[in-house]
């Protein structure tokens, strides 16, 4: 309840405050940053419950999370390419015929790789209700899948976060070549023009995803919580623990290894859908394996194990990176050397790792159990 109603007082307090409620005293672009953290710290909680409660390190989260993004933003960009298409074929001699639009917004898409029909891929780019049952229907398919092969071989430890990390390498691979169908390189871009909200502005616009963004991290730290919790929370805690002793005590270890795997990528991939559309363009360079182990570090510096920790790790780490990485950082003469923290900040970022890992392994969230303790009697 307390991280509920902290959510809810951040997403007022930024609606008031920004540009699309009037005030202004928040810019457009930052309320999408914010938008966009929020979405990083529900992947971040489904990386929780899978490495910091079932013991799971999957280094290809990431891959989900960028899968949810390329299944709604095919529709986002049909959609959008369909009224242009339409409003540049009004002025013709005769109406267009549907197979005409359908070719024209074919070779908007795709001219830019040198094609001009529609791959099988996207037969359903044209229904939204199709594509957001893709955004979860197509990771928990592919998280179903690998999930079972790989528990059933009984694949654990380093070798299972290899795999998971030779899997995101192949998918981001396979996105960068052409005949991919998903534009390869190039990505889907344009995400962020909502189709049929051309007069609506920006600012508008940011605060409706900065909402669904907020009320998609409060339902899952709900369910994640749930999760944890009760019988299902204790054995996959055990499973982290003591797996073979779980195993011994009788209980499927592959088939909870296989509902946390599967539950947490569908997560990440409705957290890929919401950020996608505020960050305006998706390209395989998104679902990069850096991606993933970025997503543990966020964890591992917010304290894994604990929920609200790996929130508090993706927010503070993502604004932190954005205000390096952004230039807003002032650059610090050394004398000998300059440091310029927009090269530096992976470094950084790198370092902070290393020393959260051997001198607080509890990371941030730590610091929530010594001053409950303090306060204790």
């Amino acid at each position: 309840m307390i991280f509920i109603a902290c959510l809810a007082l951040f997403t007022l307090t930024v609606s008031v405050l920004s540009e699309g409620f009037g005030v202004g005293l928040i810019s457009t672009s930052f309320v999408k940053t914010l938008g966009k953290t929020l979405c990083l710290c529900l992947v971040a909680l489904a990386m929780d419950v899978v490495w910091g409660y079932c013991g799971i390190l999957s280094l290809g989260h990431m891959a989900f999370f960028g899968i949810g993004g390329y299944a709604i933003g095919m529709w986002l960009m049909y959609a959008r390419t369909e009224l242009i298409v339409i409003q540049s074929l009004a002025a013709a001699p005769l109406p267009p015929t549907a197979q005409e639009i359908s070719q024209g917004i074919a070779t908007q898409i795709f001219g830019v790789v040198g094609a001009s029909e529609f791959p099988p891929i996207w037969a359903f780019a044209h229904s939204l209700p199709l594509q957001l049952a893709a955004v979860v229907l197509v990771p928990g398919l592919i998280a179903l899948a690998f999930g079972w092969l790989a528990f059933r071989a009984r694949v654990t430890g380093v070798y299972l976060s290899i795999l998971t990390q030779a899997m995101t390498l192949a998918l981001a691979l396979y996105l960068f070549q052409n005949d991919s169908g998903l534009r390869g390189n190039n990505g889907l871009s344009g995400l962020q023009n909502l189709p049929g909200q051309g007069a609506t502005p920006q600012s508008t616009i940011s605060l409706w995803f900065l909402w669904a963004s907020a009320l998609a991290l409060g339902l899952g730290y709900v369910f994640c919580a749930w999760m944890v919790s009760g019988k299902f929370g204790s054995v996959i805690r055990a499973i982290r623990d003591d797996e073979a002793r779980v195993r011994f005590l009788g209980y499927s270890v592959e088939a909870y290894k296989l509902t946390v795997f599967t539950v947490t990528a569908i997560i990440a991939a409705i957290a890929g859908a919401l950020y996608y559309p505020q960050a305006g363009i998706i390209n395989p360079a998104e679902i990069a394996p850096i991606a993933s182990i970025y997503l543990a570090v966020w964890v591992a510096i917010g304290g894994r194990g604990r929920l609200y920790g790996a929130v508090i790790g993706a927010a503070f780490v993502s604004l932190l990176s954005t205000w390096f990485t952004g230039g807003q950082a002032p650059d610090t003469n050394l004398g000998v050397y300059t440091i310029q923290w927009v090269n530096w900040w992976t470094v950084l970022l790198g370092l902070s790792f290393v020393v959260v890992t051997l001198l607080a392994p509890k990371g941030i969230g730590g610091l929530f159990d010594l001053i409950g303790k303090g306060r204790k009697p």
